[in-house]
């Protein structure tokens, strides 16, 4: 019994991608029932073939990517995921970053990725990150088992991101430091612009109704209300 306790979870272990989406992204429905590896190697897919055979030489059996393991016309689903995506993250064996426009030379701080309101918490969440360039190359061939306990990397990623190494070794979602993380989410930006608040609900732990179509502006203030009500700290509406 303890065997099975012990192999059942490990068995299970899965990896996530974090990414800067880009042209031809493949759904659900796109790659539903297909063996992914039949099909052409273009844009995203060609993305996402790179990811899983990554985490399959990596030794790992599942893994999760956001563009087609998520049911975008099912709101429900959506409602779902956008509140549980930060768990998912962190309960993820490892996530791998593919930075698209890095090469195997260059460095991850000229990456958009940085510059993202959703990888925000695809950096904080995970507890295991591995960077890999355009090439599907690990950054600098460093091989370390993870890249967010290799110090000439952490030194970068406080760098760019202007987060205290503290934060990306050890995060904890909630209500602490809530002006530090506005001003973190500050230098970032999304594509639809409710997604600005959307993309902090697991930062801050909170479980509101996601309403596509209301304004950034609305958006953001709801998140600031349920920060103030819960903490107390009128200061995080100066951030």
């Amino acid at each position: 019994m303890e065997l099975i306790h012990a192999e059942v979870p490990r068995h299970f272990q899965y990896v996530t991608l974090s990414h800067r989406w880009g042209a031809g992204e493949p759904s659900l429905r796109d790659i539903e029932n297909r063996k992914i590896y039949n099909m052409s190697a273009m844009e995203g897919l060609g993305k996402l073939q790179g990811f899983c055979a990554v985490a399959c030489r990596r030794g790992y059996s599942w893994a999760w990517s956001d563009t087609c393991c998520i049911d975008k016309h099912s709101s429900a689903e959506v409602q779902e995921t956008i509140g549980s995506m930060f768990a998912w993250y962190r309960q993820s064996a490892l996530t791998i970053v593919y930075l698209s426009d890095v090469p195997d030379t260059g460095s991850i701080g000229s990456s958009e990725w940085f510059s993202r309101g959703w990888t925000l918490q695809e950096l904080l969440a995970p507890r295991t990150v591995l960077f890999y360039t355009r090439n599907w190359s690990l950054y600098k061939n460093l091989t370390s088992a993870n890249h967010k306990k290799d110090a000439a990397v952490l030194e970068e990623l406080e760098s760019v991101a202007r987060i205290e190494p503290r934060f990306l070794t050890d995060f904890s979602p909630g209500m602490d430091n809530a002006r530090s993380k506005l001003q973190w989410a500050s230098l970032r930006r999304t594509t639809r612009p409710e997604d600005v608040a959307y993309a902090l609900f697991g930062i801050f732990a909170v479980h509101l109704p996601v309403l596509y179509g209301e304004s950034a502006e609305h958006a953001l203030g709801r998140l600031l209300t349920e920060i103030v009500s819960h903490s107390g700290d009128i200061s995080v509406l100066d951030w």
